[in-house]
């Protein structure tokens, strides 16, 4: 079953935003994982961090009310809180290279069965740097990516990535518009499925094989637009 692009990324950054706990120092990478700041839980305070310079930050900006000063890591303008704050990229990478960033949430080009994650080349083509993923998975206490179950209709969670990685074994739990996948020593487990399609449909979309969970969930996936 197709679902729609823009509807499946609402999906997914609702289901991921479902991961903050109160409390948490949380770093958003660049595209899809910055909506998830959109969806904060009732009643959970989290701090965002952006790796550019920025603890405290809000919302993606709304249309008319952007800031040029005011960007995330990816260049998009976003709000910051009143208690938020600015600093140099030493004091930036010190958080994250320091281990006090609870949780990093992620696009990737590929992730595989062992957690090993690939986001930051594909060869042969002009990209600007790996800008902080390097670090943030290292230093992150836990990692999701989020993202597309496919790209174009291939498989981007794979027995084993085939692009340039970058990191091993760092991730954690994968979120994509089918479902939910937790990375163990045994490779991945289906936590949670769409409720329209079924389990042979996301397992024809995976490129290694997936172990159901005995306690499979169906995601909640409205979304009010």
């Amino acid at each position: 079953m197709m679902i729609d692009k823009n509807l499946g990324k609402q999906i997914i950054a609702r289901r991921v935003a479902k991961e903050l706990q109160h409390g948490q120092l949380v770093n958003l990478g660049i595209g899809l994982p910055t909506k998830v700041a959109n969806y904060i839980p009732e009643g959970v305070e989290v701090i965002f961090q952006s790796e550019n310079g920025m603890v405290g930050m809000g919302k993606v900006a709304a249309e008319g009310q952007e800031d040029e000063r005011i960007i995330n890591a990816g260049g998009d303008p976003v709000t910051i809180l009143p208690n938020g704050a600015y600093f140099d990229s030493a004091m930036s990478f010190g958080l994250i290279r320091g281990g006090h960033v609870d949780l990093t949430v992620l696009g990737a080009l590929q992730v595989d069965a062992k957690g090993n994650l690939a986001s930051w080349i594909i060869p042969g083509k002009l990209v600007p740097g790996m800008g902080g993923a390097m670090d943030l998975v290292t230093g992150a206490k836990k990692v999701i990516i989020a993202m597309l179950h496919t790209a174009k209709g291939k498989h981007k969670i794979l027995e084993a990535c085939t692009l340039p990685l970058t990191a091993k074994g760092v991730v954690d739990l994968i979120v994509t518009e089918l479902g939910v996948m937790k990375v163990t020593s045994d490779g991945l487990v289906l936590q949670e499925i769409h409720p329209d399609v079924t389990i042979e449909d996301v397992q024809e979309a995976t490129g290694c094989a997936l172990t159901v969970a005995e306690d499979l969930n169906i995601m909640d996936v409205q979304i009010n637009i």
